[in-house]
Formats: C-alpha cells, sequence, structure tokens
C-alpha cells in the first residue's frame, strides 16, 4: 500500500515537473520569437512578448522574468522610450543570475544613457557586458557592443576612437555573415566620416547598409539609413533630394511611432525650409520635432530643436525669442558637457582595455597569493616552515611593488606619449591652416586687386563691394595668424598676450588717426601664463571691445587698463563716445559673444555705458581658475 502511494507521488511530481519544463521551454521560444521580429514588426513582436510574460509569471521562474521584462524594455527603446526601458531593465537586473542575461540588461541600459546623454553611465554599462561576452566568447553580441561604444565616442566628437571600435564590429560582422550587424556598422562608420568631412566615402557607406535594410526588410533600419542618405545630399548642397530622403523616413518613422526617429526627420526637414527661407514651413516641422523629442527625452534632438528655433526666430527678426533659444541651448548643452565627463570617460576605456590585457598576468599573481595564503596556513606547524613562508611572501610584496611601480612609469609615459601627440596634431592644423586657408585667402585679395586694377570700374557700389571684401579677406588672415599663433603654444604668457594687444592697437590707430589710445599694465603681470584657449578667449575679447568702440562710439580717447589685484585681474576698456541707453538697446552676437567666452574662463564680464557719456567693458578673472 505504502509502495503505491511512493509510486503515485513519484509519477504525480515527474508529471508537475515535466509540465514545468514545457511550459518553461515555451516561454523562452517565444522570447526568441519576438526578438527575431522585433525590429520589422515591433506590433507583433509585443504580443509574443505579452504571450511570453504570462508564461514566466506561471513558471514563477526568476530568470525567465528578467528576459522578458528586458525584451520588454529593449522594445520600448527601439520605440525612443529610453526612461521607461532603462527603468524596466533596472527592475530585473537584481532577480537574474545568468550572466548572458545580465549582459543583455547592462547593453539595453548602456544605449538608453548614449540616447539620454548621459555618456560616462553609457560606457560604464557597455563595458560590463563586453567583458561578460568576451568571457563567453560570444562574438556576435561583442560586435555589437564594439559598435554600441564607438556611437559613445562619435557623439563626443572623437570619431577617430570610435571608428576603431566600428571597424572591430565591421570585422566580426563580416566573418560571421550577420546582416544586420553589418548595416548598423556601416551606417555608424559613415556619420564619422561624414563628420570628418568625407562626404562621397560617407554616401558610399550610407547606401550599403540602404542595401541590405532593405534586402532585410527591416522598416526601422530602413528609415534610419534614408535619413543618413538625405543629410549626405544636403552637405553636398542637393536640397531636393535632400527633402526625398528625409520625408521618406520620417513617413515610416511615424508609421513605427518611434519619437526619436520622426523628431530627426522633422529636424532635418526644417533645416532645409530653413536653408531655402520658407520659414511658415520650417517653423511646422520644427514644433513637430520639437514635440516629438519630449517624449522621446534624446538630448540631441532636443538641442537641434532648439538650434533651428534660434534660427528661425532670427530670420523672422524676432531676437527676443532667438536669444531665449539660445539660451536654453547653451543651458542643456552644458549640462550634458558637465554629465558626460569626457576625461572620465577616456580613463574608464582606458582601465578597461589596460586590464583587459593585464588580465592573464593578474590570474597568474591570483594564483600564487592563493598558493602563498595555504603555505602560511601549514607553517604554522613549525618555526622554520613559518619563517620560509614569512620570506616568500616578502619576496612576492616586494615584486607586487616593483610591478606596480613599472604600472606607474608606463601609465605617465603613455600621458606624455599622448600630449606629445596632440601637440603634433595641433602643429598640422596649424600648418595646414596657414598653407591651404592663408594662401586661399591671400589669392582672394590679389585676384580682388586685380580686377580693380585691370578694369576701369565706375560703378562707384561695385567699387565700394570690392573693397569690403578685399578688407574682409584682409581682417580674416589676421584673425587667422592668431587663432595659429595660439594653437603653436601650449600656454599663452602675459607678456605674449600684451605684445598681440599692442600690434593690434597700433594697426587700429595707423587706421584711426583721429583716436588717442592710452594703455596701463601693470608690469607684475608678466609672470602668468594662461592655457592658449584662456589666452585666445581673452585676447579676442578684448580685440571685439577696441573694435565695438573704434566702429560706433565716435570716441576721441580709448582706454585700456590691466590691474592685478589680490584674488583677481581686473581688465578694462572705456571709450569717450556717444555711448548708448542699456535699457532701451537689444545686444548683439558679439557682446554675447564676449560674455560667453570670459564666463568660459570662469570669469565675469560687465557693461556699463550711458548717453554721452561713453562705454566701459570691464573682466575680471580669478587667478586660480585662469593661470597656469
Amino acid at each position: 500500500m505504502h509502495k503505491n502511494i511512493i509510486i503515485s507521488f513519484l509519477f504525480l511530481f515527474s508529471t508537475v515537473l515535466t509540465a514545468q519544463k514545457e511550459v518553461e521551454l515555451n516561454c523562452l521560444q517565444l522570447n526568441d520569437k519576438a526578438m527575431l521580429v522585433y525590429q520589422t514588426n515591433p506590433d507583433l513582436a509585443l504580443q509574443i512578448l505579452q504571450k511570453a510574460a504570462i508564461k514566466a509569471t506561471q513558471t514563477n521562474n526568476s530568470e525567465l522574468i528578467g528576459i522578458t521584462q528586458n525584451n520588454f524594455a529593449i522594445l520600448l527603446r527601439m520605440k525612443g522610450e529610453f526612461l521607461e526601458s532603462k527603468r524596466l531593465s533596472n527592475s530585473v537586473v537584481s532577480i537574474v543570475s545568468g550572466s548572458l542575461t545580465k549582459a543583455t540588461i547592462y547593453n539595453n541600459i548602456g544605449a538608453c544613457d548614449r540616447s539620454l546623454g548621459l555618456y560616462y553611465q553609457s560606457i560604464k554599462y557597455y563595458l560590463k557586458a563586453l567583458k561578460i561576452y568576451e568571457n563567453l566568447k560570444d562574438f556576435k553580441r561583442q560586435a555589437t557592443v564594439n559598435n554600441n561604444i564607438g556611437m559613445v565616442f562619435s557623439a563626443l566628437e572623437q570619431f577617430d576612437k570610435a571608428k576603431i571600435y566600428y571597424k572591430k564590429a565591421l570585422k566580426t560582422f563580416i566573418q560571421i555573415d550577420d546582416k544586420k550587424g553589418l548595416s548598423e556598422s556601416y551606417n555608424n562608420f559613415a556619420i564619422a566620416l561624414a563628420n570628418q568631412d568625407s562626404l562621397q566615402k560617407s554616401m558610399l557607406f550610407f547606401k550599403k547598409s540602404l542595401k541590405i535594410e532593405e534586402k532585410l526588410k527591416d522598416q526601422k533600419g530602413i528609415a534610419e539609413s534614408l535619413n543618413n542618405v538625405g543629410e549626405v545630399h544636403y552637405y553636398l548642397g542637393v536640397t531636393d533630394s535632400a527633402l526625398f530622403y528625409y520625408q521618406k523616413s520620417a513617413e515610416i518613422e511615424r508609421l513605427l511611432k518611434n519619437f526619436a526617429g520622426a523628431s530627426e526627420s522633422y529636424n532635418n526637414i526644417a533645416q532645409v525650409y530653413l536653408e531655402l527661407k520658407q520659414f511658415p514651413k520650417a517653423k511646422k516641422f520644427i514644433d513637430s520635432a520639437y514635440n516629438h523629442s519630449q517624449k522621446s527625452k534624446v538630448v540631441q534632438v532636443v538641442l537641434t530643436s532648439l538650434d533651428n528655433y534660434k534660427t528661425y526666430y532670427e530670420n523672422t527678426g524676432n531676437f527676443s525669442a532667438a536669444n531665449k533659444k539660445i539660451k536654453e541651448y547653451y543651458i542643456l548643452k552644458d549640462s550634458i558637457q558637465k554629465i558626460a565627463k569626457v576625461k572620465d570617460i577616456n580613463e574608464l576605456e582606458t582601465k578597461y582595455q589596460t586590464e583587459k590585457k593585464e588580465k592573464l598576468l593578474l590570474q597568474k599573481e591570483a594564483e600564487a597569493k592563493q598558493k602563498n595564503f595555504l603555505l602560511l596556513g601549514v607553517s604554522a606547524v613549525a618555526f622554520f616552515i613559518t619563517l620560509i613562508a614569512f620570506l616568500i611572501y616578502r619576496q612576492q610584496k616586494l615584486k607586487n611593488q616593483q610591478q606596480e611601480q613599472e604600472f606607474q612609469l608606463k601609465t605617465a609615459i603613455s600621458k606624455i606619449e599622448t600630449q606629445s601627440k596632440l601637440q603634433e596634431q595641433r602643429l598640422t592644423i596649424s600648418r595646414d591652416l596657414h598653407d591651404n586657408i592663408g594662401s586661399q585667402l591671400t589669392f582672394i585679395i590679389s585676384s580682388v586687386d586685380n580686377v580693380k586694377y585691370a578694369f576701369d570700374i565706375q560703378n562707384e557700389k561695385l567699387d565700394s563691394k570690392l573693397s569690403n571684401i578685399s578688407s574682409f579677406a584682409k581682417d580674416t588672415i589676421v584673425e587667422l595668424r592668431d587663432t595659429i599663433w595660439a594653437m603653436n603654444n601650449e600656454s599663452i604668457s602675459f607678456e605674449d598676450l600684451r605684445m598681440r594687444m599692442l600690434n593690434f592697437i597700433e594697426k587700429a590707430q595707423n587706421s584711426q588717426e583721429n583716436i588717442d589710445f592710452n594703455i596701463d599694465m601693470d608690469s607684475t603681470l608678466n609672470q602668468y601664463k594662461w592655457s592658449s584657449v584662456a589666452g585666445m578667449n581673452i585676447y579676442r575679447t578684448i580685440q571685439e571691445a577696441i573694435n565695438n568702440a573704434l566702429k560706433y562710439s565716435k570716441a576721441s580717447l580709448i582706454s585700456i587698463a590691466v590691474k592685478e589685484q589680490v584674488d583677481q585681474i581686473q581688465i578694462s576698456i572705456h571709450d569717450n563716445g556717444i555711448g548708448f541707453d542699456m535699457e532701451n538697446t537689444s545686444y548683439g552676437n558679439g557682446i554675447a559673444n564676449m560674455k560667453k567666452r570670459i564666463e568660459d574662463n570662469e570669469g565675469v564680464f560687465s557693461i556699463m555705458a550711458a548717453q554721452n557719456q561713453g562705454t566701459t567693458i570691464t573682466i575680471q578673472l580669478k587667478k586660480e581658475d585662469n593661470i597656469i
């Protein structure tokens, strides 16, 4: 009797266990099926995942629940709902135990953070996922994460570094014949090329990507590729073709309900209409792009929308609204740059690569430490063995210290090499500017002068226009030389800055004989130096202030004073001209640019003026924030 009961119980338990396994298997199959179709048919994928969620709940298997929830999150991300997608992935990361599932969750969180402009967090999660995929030797997913990391560096405008990761991904996708991965890598590689002004090459890769997406019938991929092909046409000046591709892309994104993709296409269409000066049409698409971007929260799209608003309001004469949009743009951009921490991101990525290269060495060291600990435990039996173990431990410690010192030395050498390469790049750029742009501007001046002397020009307006072109080109050469001067120096001393200012003032005085200059600079400032960027910002601000006084003040005297105070340096530019009414005058881009340059140096910019009482511009710079 008891035997029959036991047999019946075992049979029932076996039946329940088999049923459980079947439900789990069915849940996994549904998840796999959903992820096969989510890019081409998101609605069908959603229906399949809803069935999978029911199965996962029935099994009470936390791993299956985590997989299903994260697949829901991926689907939300593809539809542009990044905040909700990230929240959903974060909610299950602690309940799953499988390393592959965790890596998939990390990759999705990294992708959401990238779209939200949280680049440091994005790299951190991508590297977590990459480490797991490398341990599992999952080459396809490794390539996908490499492609994603490249997109982060593209967003940070580090295109050469981005291309390194894209090439890694391309190599793997070609080897495993993954068409979708290959398309995405072609697309991203083309974006990097386009940003480096290789438009014809980028068009080639964009079209390769579009051809693959059309074969795969992936509507989202087709929309992205169409939008990118449109961008190349736009930069090549073929606006009709650009509009055609943008509109086709927007139509597909709208049908897919992808807010992020649709808003990007709307922004691009708006830019074309702004260029064509069809402002009502441009406004309509800017509004659509901005409204969609508020739903998706993609920061780059929001920035583009704000920039388009600024251009629209400037062209329609609403400068107050344009100024408001400029402020919104820089507030958002500054907040992104502070969050992005480009230096920290590069350090994080470098640390990961170094850790990867030294992984084998660390494993050997761990094994050696384990043996040492075992030896110390055994050595408790006898003093002689304890003494030997102590000597071994001491020797190992010295070895570790030596290795740490060697590592620090290598890091220092690497840093020096990086700085040297940066300086070489700056010198190369400055030579290119001098040899190419400088020679072209000189040719323009020569050509204009030849036209004036070769033809007896009776038209005063034409003669004036040619003179203006020649004068503008000469001014541009001067500014170009100033820029090259700054690029060729890692730092700019006050003495360098003073000589540059005096040369500029001397030229200004020669051109305006009816204006006198009074210059008062503390000699104690000669000991100070600025970074090349900070020094150039200060010089450009002073230059702009003097130019404004020459053009508009009708002054007879311009005074420049540079004084050292307790904790700051104060620069003032005063003219005794006609001044202006500050309350009823809207400031132009010149004053806004001066203010922005000084604030970038953590300084304070102020302007005081009154009718017929002259104008005074004051710049205050903190020593500890500006001087190196």
